[in-house]
């Protein structure tokens, strides 16, 4: 996956805030990466009402 992509948010992984859900099933673009643990990687997703947060790369998918 690479910055300026669209993803489409198709699961949780966590338990997170109710303004997190809500960007389930929601198109965003790849705004940028994020360690996550020390070992692993997330991807920054930037959505239509200008908000963004982070999400593992298994919650996300092309579109």
């Amino acid at each position: 996956m690479e910055i300026g992509q669209k993803v489409k948010v198709f699961r949780l992984r966590d338990r997170v805030s109710a303004s997190i859900a809500k960007k389930l099933g929601q198109i965003g673009i790849i705004q940028g990466y994020k360690v996550t643990d020390g070992c692993g990687i997330g991807v920054v997703v930037l959505f239509d009402d200008n908000s963004s947060t982070w999400f593992f790369e298994d919650e996300i998918k092309l579109v």
